[in-house]
């Protein structure tokens, strides 16, 4: 069930009514309950796949908590090779058979293993990545298994973070199934002006916008590189505004019935380097890989060399984490590059800095690394957009052509495409970061509170009527859904 659809205008009122309306004793089964017809309303069949995960991980943390030594390793390993093993058939398999049958043709072997024809269930790896966290954690013996088995199922499948996240930690989420949850206004109307914010950033801005970028990207030999560079600045916009707007959305509907989901971005597009990008930009997945893998392989605590090939390595995972395709992996690469120039070049970058007088001037020295940072982020967006590496070679020299074309404005617009759609996308990118802006210091909420009231009721107007009045035709699926 999508956010952005009449059947979930009806579904979580509904829900809502209900979980509040129930005695405590029964709540988790009526969202258990609400959260398996969330799923289904996709393909149904695919509920299978994930109950397969939860009876696995269920038994395996109740079985790694009572094991010793080797055993748990034991246990452990066969937890996360179950769940990474329906990862890889779902959404890896294809792709790794492509290329070996690629390879077989070029050295002359005889490859006869087909393609499978499976719909990626939605959502797979992030319910897969927090599963796995649960049995990791139990491992590590930082959280008791959970023995009640329709709270650790719901713990999986808890409608507003299942397809998209935020990846939560049992430690947070699991115990809050069994505290008492009473009705609070406060709360409640928190939630839901969360969740509008959410809906005006997929609805208004990340939609329209998406119709500009599709327009380029659909045929990118033929747009100009003017149009080419506006196009894939609104990538990072878009992603942006589909993927916090899906958060919001989450974490609000959460926040009405009294759950405490974790933030999941935090400004990313006011970082001064790559790694505090990381920092601010989908933080439960970043998070999840520090903690996951990043840590273990040794961090930062180990040799200069070895610390570039952790970060490669774990930006690569990274990137196949995303997608299934070179793309996504070269995407990952040139994330995990600008990391590593960055962290080596560090201390002379300092000097430069004090060499030019840029650290005599911080507001200056701030600018400059927002807007480097920025540049970066745009050319990872090619990768990002395009459907294969040679089309992304075609828009990087794309990029390089066509500039004066800005004397003749008209010809910047792709065939079919008004200014009014680009504009109201791009006047709604300016609300967001205005908003931004706002919250550099304190919550957009507060920010509000400390106001008359009739300057929060205007802008709680405002932003319903954006929403009836300005929201795109087409309802576009979540981008993070594929994921």
């Amino acid at each position: 069930m999508l956010f952005n659809s009449y059947a979930f205008l009806i579904f979580f009122p509904v829900v809502t009514c209900l979980y509040f309306l129930l005695s405590h004793r029964w709540r988790w089964g009526l969202l258990l309950a609400a959260s398996c017809f969330f799923y289904m309303y996709f393909i149904p069949k695919y509920i299978l796949i994930l109950g397969f995960t939860i009876v696995v991980d269920y038994t395996a943390g109740i079985l790694i908590e009572g094991a010793t030594g080797r055993r748990r390793r034991w246990l452990l390993g066969l937890s996360i090779a179950a769940n990474v093993g329906v990862l890889a058939l779902f959404k890896y398999f294809n792709f790794f058979n492509a290329n070996l049958e690629a390879l077989a043709r070029v050295v002359g072997w005889n490859y006869s293993i087909h393609t499978l024809s499976l719909v990626l269930p939605v959502g797979l790896s992030f319910h897969t990545f927090q599963a796995m966290g649960y049995t990791i954690e139990v491992y590590r013996g930082r959280q008791k298994a959970e023995r009640h088995f329709g709270i650790y199922a719901l713990y999986v499948m808890f409608y507003p973070q299942l397809v998209a996240g935020p990846i939560e930690r049992p430690q947070n989420l699991l115990p809050q199934f069994r505290e008492r949850h009473e009705f609070d206004y406060a709360r409640v109307t928190s939630g839901l002006k969360l969740m509008a914010w959410g809906l005006f950033k997929k609805c208004v801005v990340a939609d329209r916008i998406a119709a500009v970028v599709n327009a380029v990207y659909n045929h990118p030999s033929q747009a100009s590189g003017p149009f080419l560079a506006l196009a894939t600045e609104l990538i990072a916009f878009q992603v942006f505004c589909d993927f916090s707007g899906y958060s919001d959305v989450a974490v609000g509907s959460a926040r009405v019935m009294g759950f405490r989901l974790m933030q999941n971005f935090d400004r990313p597009f006011h970082s001064r380097s790559i790694g505090e990008f990381w920092r601010r930009w989908h933080i439960s997945l970043s998070s999840w890989f520090r903690d996951y893998l990043y840590f273990p392989m040794g961090g930062s605590r180990v040799s200069t060399p070895r610390w570039c090939l952790n970060i490669m390595v774990l930006f690569l995972l990274c990137g196949l984490w995303h997608g299934a395709s070179w793309t996504w992996i070269l995407w990952g690469g040139m994330h995990g590059a600008f990391l590593v120039v960055g962290g080596l070049t560090e201390s002379a970058r300092e000097k430069l800095a004090r060499a030019v007088g840029l650290t005599a001037v911080p507001a200056l020295r701030a600018a400059a690394q927002i807007l480097t940072v920025n540049f970066l982020i745009f050319l990872t967006c090619v990768m990002n957009r395009s459907t294969s590496v040679a089309q992304a070679m075609t828009i990087y020299r794309g990029l390089l052509s066509g500039w004066s074309d800005l004397w003749h404005p008209g010809r910047l617009l792709a065939p079919g495409m008004g200014l009014a759609i680009a504009s109201i996308g791009i006047a709604g990118i300016l609300v967001v970061e205005l908003a931004h802006v706002l919250q550099r210091r304190r919550p957009i909420e507060d920010y509000l509170a400390s106001h008359p009231w009739w300057l929060r009721w205007s802008a709680y107007y405002v932003l319903v009527c954006a929403l009836l009045f300005l929201h795109a035709r087409q309802a576009d699926r979540f981008i993070y859904f594929q994921f």
